[in-house]
């Protein structure tokens, strides 16, 4: 049996790699950082070309057709790029498009959303990481009143997926009548955060219900873990490059036992962590009886991991490392975000626990 990435699979993560090199350098994600006026569009129009933007919308929409797992490979590429662009919004709507949307709904939306011409966000913590601050949305008579927090990409989205207290998902369009957005100040200076706010506005029902909400928090948490690999991996990378450079007492430093030990180990934690989001990634199309569970293990044991090496690579850097020289932040506060969407390690185990009846809901 071959438990490796196809060549297809492959060479498409490292076309993307050699994309994000060009489209969203760190001068560029330096840039949006510090403009929260810049909406990324370039960058965007460069992931669009390259066929991201339609990744799981199938074929006959305008799209690749693919599954999570070649989602999850090109999150891991836009998480070790730092690229200024929330994607959970790319894999989600399609999603709840073809599994809870009517033909007309998908007819309406999938091609829009595959073309680049509509961006999508999902509106499910609340549903997914539990409510704080008051905020939920109920749905009464096809209108939804309340509040989502934390949405990824959610300031410029034309398609909101979201779930009411419930656990119904619904279709809002970008434009309705007594939708309000505001700016959520965050960590992660590279993805932007939006609140939401409900009042009355219209909103299509989309079929499935928690199950459905369910299958939408499982391809999150894998998103969000494989970010999270490729941003660790990225530091990791950034941390040994500067230890065979940095010298000491007329040595490289990485010469030294102890900058080994710390760069060895954050390879041996983070390594298994591959693996795991690959397979959390297969079982979502392939063995959905594993999937929730597996999409829990991934995204608590790189939000643990994914905190390790992000300070283990900032002490290799030593002083160097805290300093806006080398824009190693980016990542660290990237993997603090990653961390914490759709629910922290102690949130997530919780709900693993009660998945396999270890814990009372």
């Amino acid at each position: 049996m071959d438990f490796a990435l196809t060549q297809d699979q492959r060479l498409m993560q490292e076309s993307l790699v050699r994309t994000l090199a060009e489209a969203s350098s760190l001068d560029r994600v330096r840039k949006f950082a510090a403009d929260l006026t810049d909406k990324g569009a370039d960058v965007w129009q460069a992931l669009v070309d390259f066929g991201l933007a339609g990744i799981c919308v199938p074929e006959e929409h305008g799209g690749l057709g693919l599954g999570l797992l070649d989602a999850a490979l090109a999150s891991e590429a836009l998480g070790a790029a730092v690229a200024p662009m929330p994607f959970m919004g790319v894999v989600l709507a399609p999603i709840a498009l073809l599994r809870g949307g009517t033909q007309a709904q998908q007819s309406e939306w999938l091609p829009k959303l595959a073309s680049g011409q509509v961006t999508a966000a999902a509106v499910i913590s609340e549903g997914v990481a539990g409510a704080r601050d008051g905020a939920g949305t109920t749905a009464s008579g096809g209108k939804l009143s309340g509040k989502g927090l934390f949405v990824p990409g959610g300031m410029a989205a034309g398609l909101l997926i979201v779930a009411d207290t419930d656990g119904g998902l619904h279709l809002v369009r970008g434009d309705a009548a007594g939708l309000s957005r505001a700016l959520m100040k965050g960590i992660d200076e590279t993805r932007r955060l939006a609140e939401l706010t409900f009042d009355g506005v219209e909103a299509e029902p989309l079929a499935g219900g928690p199950e459905l909400l369910s299958a939408l928090r499982d391809a999150g948490w894998v998103l969000v873990a494989a970010d999270s690999l490729g941003a660790a991996g990225a530091m990791l990378d950034k941390a040994v490059a500067y230890a065979k450079e940095r010298k000491q007492f007329d040595r490289v430093i990485g010469s030294f036992q102890a900058v080994k030990h710390m760069c060895a180990e954050m390879a041996a934690e983070l390594e298994p962590c591959r693996s795991l989001v690959w397979y959390a990634a297969y079982a979502f199309d392939h063995a959905p009886a594993e999937a929730s569970l597996m999409a829990a293990h991934a995204k608590a044991l790189t939000s643990e991991v994914g905190r390790f090496v992000a300070r283990t690579s900032t002490e290799v850097h030593g002083g160097m490392g805290i300093t806006d020289l080398l824009g190693l932040h980016f990542w660290f506060k990237r993997l603090g975000l990653n961390r914490q969407l759709l629910g922290g390690p102690g949130r997530v185990r919780e709900l693993a626990a009660r998945m396999q009846g270890l814990s009372a809901a």
